[in-house]
Formats: structure tokens, sequence, C-alpha cells
């Protein structure tokens, strides 16, 4: 295992081949001091790929600095876990076949990386997305819930929104604390969803780019660059103490694009006000594979049995259009009780789970 230490003042450290007692051992001892710490190793996938994945933990410090979340993994690359080829078992072939089976392991591989990442006792949720930062829960392909408060996700994602908060400062809250943020909203206040990942990713950039420049104005009276950087940094990292006295400038609800959904305060509370049983069964009752997925996924599952087997394979392109808005329009959503009454939402990383929601809501009769 390979292990980095990165610490906000002081050189990195790192270690190249580490046991993993070892690497435990080191980190323990430099957890505390300001640092963040990534431990790299490699694991296998259900392509039968070898894959480097990293987790990453920061400390209180660190993470009011640079706020991705206190626990991350991470591939090498976007490809790792979407590749652009697979070996398919030769046989009863179509695009809508190839992209089943890629489906089928891809979102194997998300839960089972999802659960193990989030299995310590000390976290309380997460979530997993191709996106470089960890944004409303909702536009996520998959969220883990310790508990069965699943309408957490409906919250964090408020408070993105609305307030521009980021969701690994938030995730941390209480859920009577994130119901308080959103009860603080004027009645009928509302907030645009990204209904598919392209434009999460349009909002990320967006909301990235505001960010940057809402610092830039706070930090604009300091005519030296050093000082400027250095205030910029304290903002960060004193935030949420600043906001408390109103002595920071507040970042705002993001605009909506074309296309995006709608989410209201009286929906979110609504949700947040009902047993976690009754918005749990609405969800497994909406994620229900359309007619499409009923039809090919049989032969996919039958195509991946038979690669075990040992029957022929090929390797076959799936990252072309066809095998994406396949996956993008088919692709089926997961509803995954755990041990202990935890939960995992998912479905494909060319999805989010919004349109699940969406459907849950309507059928309580949130939306419509």
């Amino acid at each position: 295992m390979r292990l980095a230490i990165h610490p906000l003042a002081g050189p990195d450290r790192s270690y190249a081949a580490l046991p993993v007692e070892k690497a435990v051992e080191v980190a323990r001892s430099a957890f505390g001091t300001d640092v963040s710490i990534g431990a790299s190793f490699w694991t296998m996938t259900s392509f039968g790929h070898g894959i480097p994945l990293t987790i990453g933990c920061a400390d209180e410090k660190h993470e009011r600095r640079s706020p991705d979340g206190p626990l991350s993994a991470s591939s090498g690359d976007y490809h790792d876990l979407l590749p652009n080829s697979i070996d398919v078992a030769v046989g009863a072939r179509s695009v809508e076949v190839e992209a089943a089976v890629m489906s089928v392991l891809v979102q194997k591989d998300i839960n089972d990386f999802l659960v193990r990442v989030c299995s310590s006792e000390h976290v309380t949720t997460g979530g997993c997305s191709d996106l470089t930062a960890w944004g409303p829960p909702i536009e996520l392909a998959a969220t883990y819930h310790a508990d069965s408060f699943v309408a957490r996700d409906l919250a964090l994602s408020w408070v993105h929104v609305h307030e521009g908060y980021k969701v690994a400062r938030a995730a941390g809250n209480s859920l009577d604390a994130l119901r308080a943020r959103v009860e603080a909203a004027p009645r009928g206040t509302r907030i645009a969803v990204a209904g598919t990942v392209a434009r999460a990713r349009k909002h990320a950039a967006l909301e990235h780019v505001a960010e940057r420049e809402r610092i830039g104005l706070l930090v604009r009276d300091e005519p030296d660059p050093r000082a400027r950087w250095r205030k910029s940094i304290e903002l960060t990292e004193r935030e949420d103490a600043l906001r408390a006295r109103g002595e920071v400038l507040p970042v705002g609800t993001r605009v909506a694009l074309a296309g995006d959904a709608e989410l209201t305060r009286e929906q979110v509370l609504a949700a947040l006000s009902m047993r976690p049983a009754t918005l749990l069964e609405a969800l497994e009752a909406s994620a229900v594979p359309d007619d499409a997925w009923c039809a090919i996924e049989p032969i996919a599952l039958e195509t991946i049995q038979a690669a075990k087997e040992g029957a022929p394979t090929e390797d076959v392109i799936v990252n072309t259009g066809a095998h994406t808005r396949f996956i993008e329009h088919h692709a089926p959503f997961h509803v995954r009780r755990l041990p202990r009454d935890g939960v995992v939402l998912a479905t494909h990383p060319y999805r989010t789970l919004w349109p699940l929601w969406a459907d849950a809501l309507f059928a309580l009769g949130l939306m419509s």
C-alpha cells in the first residue's frame, strides 16, 4: 500500500510500499496535525480489471480549508470504473445487451465500493458520482445512509442548492439542524434540480466559478497578492463562524437551467416529517425497471454467467453514443436495505437519483 501525507504547511511525505498494519499506524500518528492522507492500493472490479483506488481522509482543519468530505475514495481514472471496452461472451449480442452487461457490473462495483468505504460506525452518510465535488445527493448516482432516514438526501440537497453550502460541511448536521435550515427559507421557495448528469455537471461548473468570484470580491481590497491569498484561506477556514455574524457574502440559490426540475421548501419539509419507513417504501415501489430493461436484463445476466463459466468472449467497445443512451434512459434504480437499518439508493453513474425521488414524491402526493 502506498501512503501519502499532505500537511497544510511543510513538505509532503510519501511511503512507497507499506503493509496495511504499518500504513494504519503511520496514518493514525499523523492524523490531527492539519493533514490530509491518501492510501493507494490495487483492487479488482467485476470486469476482472485491476484498478488503483485511493482512500483519502482529512482532519478537521484541513477539511475546513478544502471541504471535500472527511473521507473519500477515488480511482486513478474516470474509465477505471466506467471502462471504454469490456469482454462480453459471444452469443446473443446487441447494443442493448452490451450496455446492460456494463450497467449490471458497474452498479455492482459502485454498491460494493460505497458500502465498504462507508462501513465505519462513524459514517452517517455518503455518496457516489463521477463529478469531482460532493454535490446535491439527489443528483448523485448513489447515496449511503447508516440509518433509514433517507430524507436526509433531500435536506442536504436543499442546503447545497438554496444556500450554496457545501454538502461535505453539512453532512454531519443532525436532521433537526437540517430541517431548521430548510424551514428558514421563505414559504414557497423553490430550488432547481438537475435531472441529468450533463446538467449536474453544468451546475457544478457554474457554482465553482461563482464561489471563486465571491471569494475574489471579499479579498479585492488587499493590494498584495500574498495577502489576498492568505485572506481567502482564512475566509474559507472560518466561513461558518463568519457567516453566522454576517461577515461574508452568501453564495445564494443556483440559477435554473433549461430543463431543470423544481423542488419546493414544503415538499422537503413534508418528506422530513414522514415516517422513514413510509418514504423508504415509496422509493422501493418507485424503483421498478422499465419494459426495455426487463426485456434485456435476463439476456445480459445469462451473458455474464456464460463468461464466468468460460465461454468465448470478445472485447466490445461500450462507450458509444448508442450504449450511453440506453443506460441513460433504462438503467434501473436500486433501493438496498443493509443490516442495522442502513440503506443504499443507487443507479448507474450515467444517471442521477432524481427520477427515483420524483416518482416517490409523486406517489406520496407531494408532487404533481
